[in-house]
């Protein structure tokens, strides 16, 4: 037997060891997600991937493709699922797009538009949340913060530096810098570091840096996130 997978109709080839998303964005077809990222182990964390293998439901990022199995995405009862997984994200934190520097750029915002997210439905929370300013290159506003750990993974896996972490439990989980002042400015965090480019929202921001390319020139400005297929969502500017 082939390796093949059906998904949404759709015959898709895999490797072995793949999981069902990976196959399914090498093979040009998009499923939401936030989490993922190719160049660091399956997450599961955010839950937009999950679709429906053989009926039950199961996030796309964890379960490894196999032969024959069929998987359905991109179907009414998941994305509105997925849409109110997004509303969620929005006011949990404080996430004001016009006023961000992320706009354009930011694959929640994307996101909501792929899924059609017109408002955040739920009441928001408002967070009291940390802007640290006391790096001299890097902005870190928490405000914006998802949980995605794609910081967190990337300090700690590929830079070996361990900045970031993420501490408390259920809604009070919030992101923290692992030094004794919890500020950036007192860490060895650098431009050089993959942690720098990878967040998918406004929390991690190059200071002298804002606006330098236009509202309306940016990368989802250009086109949606349902056409980054290949993997690799951009984490930094076009």
């Amino acid at each position: 037997m082939s390796n093949t997978f059906t998904l949404d109709g759709k015959e898709i080839p895999f490797q072995d060891g793949q999981t069902v998303i990976q196959a399914a964005l090498d093979a040009g077809v998009y499923i939401p997600h936030l989490c993922h990222h190719p160049d660091f182990p399956p997450h599961g964390s955010c839950k937009l991937c999950t679709v429906k293998i053989n009926g039950r439901q199961t996030a796309s990022c964890t379960m490894k493709a196999q032969a024959g199995m069929v998987v359905e995405s991109n179907i009414d009862e998941l994305n509105d699922e997925r849409r109110a997984l997004t509303q969620m994200l929005f006011v949990e934190g404080n996430h004001f797009c016009p006023s961000c520097e992320k706009s354009g750029n930011c694959q929640l915002q994307a996101t909501a538009y792929q899924l059609h997210m017109l408002t955040p439905h739920f009441d928001h929370f408002y967070p009291n949340r940390p802007v640290d300013a006391s790096h001299p290159d890097y902005l870190l506003d928490t405000n914006r913060c998802i949980l995605c750990s794609l910081c967190v993974r990337a300090s700690r896996d590929v830079d070996g530096k361990n900045v970031f972490a993420l501490g408390g439990r259920g809604i009070k989980t919030h992101l923290l810098v692992n030094a004794k002042s919890h500020r950036l400015g007192d860490t060895d965090f650098s431009g050089e570091d993959k942690a720098a480019n990878v967040c998918p929202v406004g929390v991690i921001l190059k200071k002298r840096q804002g606006f330098a390319v236009p509202i309306g020139q940016r990368t989802f400005d250009i086109k949606p996130a349902s056409e980054y297929v290949d993997s690799r969502m951009p984490t930094k500017e076009v």
